[in-house]
């Protein structure tokens, strides 16, 4: 299991922040729960609009790509960019601050500690 920090969210902010800051972008949209955190910030860093909804030429961001499930429900959402906090696979047309050598389970800052396990348990239950 890896447990994440703020000093990493911070990190990875800054990152995005770096490589998104010279493009035109109408707003970031983040997927509800995990891509919240990173586009409420983001929304502040970049001086962009936070997106209820997304919009085309927009930010897209989420915690993890893991599956891909998530990210690829807005893969043909036209000029917009797409940015995760950890890849756990290499990024094809996404991008990502991080790729995890490991398939590990990851804990969040904002998570709980004790629903992730709970949520951990239950997801290898089920699959």
């Amino acid at each position: 299991m890896k447990k994440l920090n703020w000093t990493g969210f911070n990190e990875a902010v800054t990152y995005i922040v770096e490589e998104c800051k010279f493009k035109k972008l109408t707003g970031v949209y983040g997927f509800p729960r995990g891509g919240l955190c990173l586009a409420v910030a983001l929304s502040n860093y970049l001086d962009i609009p936070f997106l209820i909804h997304p919009k085309e030429g927009c930010l897209v961001v989420d915690d993890i790509y893991d599956s891909g499930k998530t990210l690829n429900e807005l893969k043909g959402l036209k000029d917009a960019e797409f940015f995760v906090w950890l890849s756990k696979k290499q990024p094809s047309w996404w991008n990502c601050y991080e790729v995890l050598e490991t398939n590990e389970w990851v804990i969040f800052p904002w998570e709980d500690e004790n629903q992730a396990i709970k949520g951990m348990e239950e997801y290898y239950a089920t699959n």
